[in-house]
């Protein structure tokens, strides 16, 4: 349903003044808030969704409490906010690209059981870590982000992403340290 329609279904409650200053807000908006999002989301339908959504949910709000304080401030941040949950439902959690550094299946039982040992220990070691780290660890390293493009997608600071790498980095390290050195002395 376009943000206009949205308006127009007025429901009897509403009165015709909060539906002017919600038509004044998006009209003051509008653009601002559609070039904000089609800036982080790539499909421009998607950005065109994601912005009906903010809308939606900006014409519920004021006709709830009337009055929004900083509507502009409230629509960008409802607007980062489906950003974000759009970027993490995207990202797969899946181990494919480890999958070059690993043996081989084809090399034999010892290089199938190591490599199937190690996908099960890295899988459990990455389980252990928080989802804020996991998430850091797997955008940068293995979906190959930068931090400043996961800070824009995720709203979080580039000093957090690079911390909460860290700390999943030396998590795993002391995790696997047994598997790597089993494999170093091998």
């Amino acid at each position: 349903m376009l943000i206009a329609e949205v308006i127009a279904a007025r429901p009897e409650n509403a009165s015709s003044e909060v539906d002017e200053r919600i038509a004044e807000v998006v009209e003051r908006e509008g653009a601002k808030l559609r070039n904000f999002i089609a800036r982080q989301v790539e499909d421009a339908a998607e950005a065109e969704d994601i912005l009906q959504d903010v809308f939606y949910e900006y014409v519920s709000a004021a006709r709830m409490t009337e009055t929004i304080e900083r509507a502009s401030a409230w629509l960008f941040r409802v607007a980062k906010n489906r950003i974000i949950d759009r970027f993490r439902k995207k990202r797969p959690l899946a181990f494919s690209d480890f999958e070059d550094l690993l043996p081989s299946p084809d090399a034999g039982p010892e290089a199938a059981y190591a490599r199937t040992l190690l996908l099960e220990e890295i899988r459990s070691a990455m389980k252990e870590l928080t989802p804020d780290q996991r998430e850091a660890f797997i955008a940068h390293e293995i979906e190959g982000y930068e931090f400043k493009e996961i800070a824009a997608q995720t709203g979080v600071t580039v000093n957090a992403l690079i911390l909460r790498k860290r700390q999943a980095v030396l998590h795993l390290r002391k995790r696997l340290r047994g598997l790597h050195d089993y494999f170093s002395n091998a």
